[in-house]
């Protein structure tokens, strides 16, 4: 069984999984066919395929069908993600193959699959699919007055995973970067990122129509269209303002003369 990239009469980059014959896996290629449609992103689709792949294997491993399965499966299969070796089981705080975070990632392509088939009608696919109330427990989020007391899909199963804030870097440290650069291209990419704070997918589907200098705004637009595949992993148009680029503190004096006069 294999993740096998597939390409489209229009040109458009897709991911589907292969079996050991080389068939397609029928439950699977109607789920990524469904994100498909809904346009997500070619990474997205190759990232859940690749967890429903492993879903697949270890089923076949127990012998079961996807719409045999149980909660209780669930909850091995996760044992098997963790293990070593097949023999071997992950003791609390022991060294598992695969980090909690990693895991967790997989529980949520494979839920997310039951909870599409749910919704199609497969019977013991509502099983893995369980549903509270948005209003029950202390917690009241900023949008409760929109969405209270309606039901909402849940994970019954989930490890915890240490929280873990995400490492910055310093000025001093963006800026040793850009001075070790030796193209204007990587240097306005560092400083760009440092100075939005946008995704490398969002930076990467840029065009020079972006760029409104004269407003000092940058404008993200969605596009499925990007010769080089780049995906800004939003629905809808963004403006996000920039400084002005001789005063950007992450910028030498020279760095940010050249990059307004290129993109201007």
């Amino acid at each position: 069984m294999r993740v096998q990239r597939v390409l489209m009469p229009d040109g458009a980059e897709s991911w589907t999984v292969l079996d050991d014959a080389g068939e397609f896996v029928s439950p699977i290629e109607a789920y990524l066919a469904h994100l498909q449609a809904l346009n997500r992103s070619p990474n997205t689709v190759r990232t859940y395929a690749t967890s429903l792949k492993l879903w697949f294997e270890f089923l076949a491993q127990v012998q079961l069908g996807w719409d045999e399965v149980k909660a209780e499966h669930v909850s091995r299969f996760v044992a098997w993600l963790r293990a070593p070796a097949d023999n071997v089981v992950v003791l609390e705080g022991g060294s598992a193959r695969r980090s909690a975070a990693t895991v967790n990632k997989h529980l949520a392509a494979l839920f997310s699959f039951y909870d599409y088939h749910a919704r199609n009608g497969v019977a013991l696919a509502q099983s893995l699919v369980t549903w509270r109330r948005s209003n029950r427990g202390g917690y009241r989020s900023f949008l409760h007055h929109v969405n209270a007391g309606r039901p909402v899909a849940t994970r019954p199963l989930r490890l915890r995973q240490p929280r873990r804030l995400p490492r910055t870097l310093s000025t001093d440290q963006v800026a040793t970067l850009v001075e070790a650069c030796d193209h204007l291209r990587d240097r306005f990419l560092l400083v760009l990122l440092a100075e939005t704070g946008i995704r490398i997918g969002q930076a990467l589907g840029l065009r020079h129509g972006d760029f409104v200098s004269h407003r000092m705004e940058l404008r993200i637009v969605p596009r499925s269209d990007n010769a080089n595949g780049a995906r800004a992993k939003t629905l809808e148009s963004a403006t996000i303002p920039v400084s002005c680029a001789s005063t950007a503190p992450t910028c030498s004096t020279n760095t940010a003369t050249s990059t307004r006069t290129t993109y201007s």
